[in-house]
């Protein structure tokens, strides 16, 4: 594949989706066992409208103060949680490992926050995968490109995951294939950002691949807003689209706890990993982590691209 068709997309394949479990109504399987769950498991009705009997809406204060006590308190691999406007709680995910010392942790950290939190659980769980696509890749690895980037008075780079940067050093556009860019920075846990500097001389227009022979020009980076109508761009699954359905989520990866991200509805699988989140011309974010598949459907979640462009001093171009 030409270098150009590789990275005119900004929207390129990815590296490892780091995969919360998808969402269910009812507990796994195996997860009872005398370490019951102080707050219930969310039913149908409560996630999907908010509605449920008998349940007082809560002061958004509140909310967002047993949020950030989740977040000093609770860096549980396996869990995540987000504020939700809707069923106005903070609901924590769960995956299966969540058992033993872990569940009584959880316990522990949610019995003081009351009715401001709820807890569901999920049958798989939280990790990272590799999956083939299209890509840059490194010498043991391959992610995505999210956005090209200019800096002043250093080379055009573009921004990544930061559990990419992580893994790789040097990037080229075809597995094996000479060097194009460098890694210069990089940050996972915390935030999940990268970037990379160009050292070869390649095409990078500031544009995501559609993958039907025509691509979105990207002219500006904003913040993401909830229920906003956004779409994903990923080599393994082509163009998805959905909505954002909360803002400053937490997800507690094996590798440690990530803050800040955009939550969306939008599925995602192995391989697109890193890649854009956008709403037309506008720069959303970078695709940090998610569950489900792009035929049963699932959740993902964003490293909001303004802080990552803040971080290293850049703008989209």
């Amino acid at each position: 594949m030409p270098v150009r068709a590789v990275l005119a997309g900004a929207a390129i394949a990815a590296l490892a989706i780091v995969t919360p479990t998808p969402q269910q109504a009812q507990a796994a399987p195996g997860d009872g066992g005398g370490g019951g769950l102080v707050a219930g498991v969310v039913d149908a009705l409560d996630r999907v409208t908010g509605a449920h009997p008998g349940r007082a809406r809560i002061a958004r204060a509140r909310l967002e103060s047993a949020r950030a006590t989740l977040d000093e308190r609770v860096a549980i691999p396996g869990t995540a949680w987000v504020t939700d406007p809707r069923a106005g709680r903070v609901v924590v995910t769960a995956d299966p490992t969540v058992t033993g010392a872990k569940l009584a942790k959880l316990n522990e950290a949610v019995a003081g926050l009351g009715e401001a939190v709820t807890i569901r659980r999920t049958s798989t769980r939280l990790t990272r995968f590799i999956a083939g696509g299209d890509a840059v890749w490194g010498p043991n690895a391959r992610c995505s490109l999210g956005f090209p980037v200019k800096r002043a008075g250093k080379p055009d780079g573009f921004l990544t995951a930061g559990h990419c940067g992580n893994a790789v050093t040097t990037w080229s556009a075809t597995r094996g294939g000479s060097q194009i860019a460098r890694t210069e920075a990089s940050t996972f846990p915390g935030v999940d950002h990268a970037i990379a500097a160009y050292t070869a001389a390649v095409d990078h227009p500031s544009a995501v691949s559609l993958y039907d022979g025509t691509s979105q020009p990207i002219t500006g980076a904003g913040p993401a807003a909830l229920d906003e109508a956004v779409r994903r761009s990923g080599s393994t699954t082509g163009v998805h689209a959905g909505k954002v359905t909360g803002l400053n989520a937490t997800v507690n990866y094996p590798e440690g706890q990530v803050r800040g991200l955009i939550k969306t509805n939008v599925c995602a699988q192995p391989g697109d990993s890193g890649g854009p989140l956008f709403d037309g011309p506008k720069a959303l974010g970078l695709l940090s982590g998610g569950s489900g598949d792009c035929a049963l459907g699932g959740e993902t979640y964003y490293q909001p691209v303004q802080a990552a462009l803040a971080a290293y001093g850049a703008t989209l171009g």
